[in-house]
């Protein structure tokens, strides 16, 4: 079983946060809450770990990877973002969605869509999450935490803890989790374009949705 870590998911503790981050930092993966579903995360330079996640989930080298963020200010290094974007990441931000941007040159191109140059980039509305950022002062890099032939993500951490055994260093046990991810956006073109309806509502955002 993998270490299960338990994290109040309203007013995270600052010592629990710390061997979370410690974790992190020395090339560890972590099971933690995203606010829409559980989620695998790991340091973004960390190429071993990027490629752990791969295994987990069985997926080929063009996945598509998120960055998850702690503000607008850290997205502005990670992607290139207009004006008319801004405004729109500015209303929907903390929340439920994922915006595909143009990545800069700060993303390391094994992270970006290899043909397009973009990247998943989000920022959470959940207070472990965002307990982590605060520490690391980093993003995260975060894949859904699908396994292999399933349609729903794993929703209890216990469970989490023990079909993930030897695969990750620790799963935050911060309740149990939802089974929508977050709603996927595309803003590299003129218009918004609509990727995946999950969690967030997005007919505010999309005409016609």
């Amino acid at each position: 079983m993998a270490e299960l870590i338990d994290i109040h998911p309203v007013d995270p503790q600052a010592r629990q946060i710390a061997r979370v981050v410690s974790l992190i930092r020395s090339g560890g993966l972590i099971a933690y809450p995203t606010g829409c579903s559980y989620a695998l995360g790991c340091h973004i330079g960390d190429k071993r770990a990027m490629d752990r996640i791969r295994r987990i989930r069985r997926t080929d080298k063009d996945h598509n990877f998120t960055l998850v963020c702690r503000d607008l200010s850290e997205i502005s290094t990670y992607a290139r973002v207009d004006n008319w974007a801004y405004r729109l990441l500015r209303s929907f931000t903390p929340g439920p969605f994922t915006f595909i941007l143009r990545a800069t040159g700060e993303v390391p191109k094994r992270l970006q869509n290899p043909k397009r140059r973009t990247i998943g980039i989000r920022i959470p509305d959940h207070p472990i999450p965002l307990a982590m950022l605060d520490y690391l002062s980093e993003p995260i890099m975060s894949s859904t935490l699908l396994m292999p032939g399933e349609t729903l993500p794993l929703t209890d951490p216990v469970d989490m803890a023990e079909r993930l055994k030897g695969q990750v260093e620790a799963v935050i046990d911060g309740g149990a989790g939802g089974i929508e991810p977050s709603t996927v956006l595309d803003l590299t073109g003129d218009d918004v374009k609509l990727l995946r309806q999950g969690k967030g509502d997005a007919s505010a955002i999309v005409p016609g949705v």
